[in-house]
């Protein structure tokens, strides 16, 4: 299988049933999916957000988030300064960063769902 480094915006998506997760269910299909540590975290402020908006699903909402973290994704710690250059570079957040860094690393392509983030990864 390919491996892709794959970022909130499309796991989010699948994970709490966004429009997009019919997509993001196609784009991930047969891939090994690799992400920097910061994802879990990434995801759990998702989760707090939409909790906080319909707190009757809470529940639902933290098994998606149980369930999406479980996934078999090879988590990988980034070089902290060299995305922080990174993001100076292209004007993105270092979170966003992390991500691109990753991806040009190990020289594989980019999951997401983030224009900007695509443009910067060549997508």
């Amino acid at each position: 299988m390919a491996s892709r480094v794959v970022d909130t915006s499309v796991l989010a998506a699948l994970a709490f049933g966004e429009p997009r997760s019919s997509e993001a269910e196609m784009l991930l299909k047969g891939h090994d999916l690799i992400a920097p540590t910061l994802l879990g975290y990434e995801l759990a402020s998702v989760a707090v957000k939409k909790i906080e908006l319909h707190p009757e699903q809470a529940e639902a909402i933290l098994k998606a988030l149980s369930m999406v973290l479980e996934m078999d994704i090879q988590w990988i710690e980034v070089d902290y300064a060299e995305t922080a250059i990174l993001a100076l570079e292209t004007r993105m957040t270092a979170y966003d960063a992390s991500y691109l860094y990753l991806s040009r690393m190990l020289g594989i392509p980019l999951l997401s769902f983030d224009q900007k983030l695509n443009a910067q990864a060549g997508n």
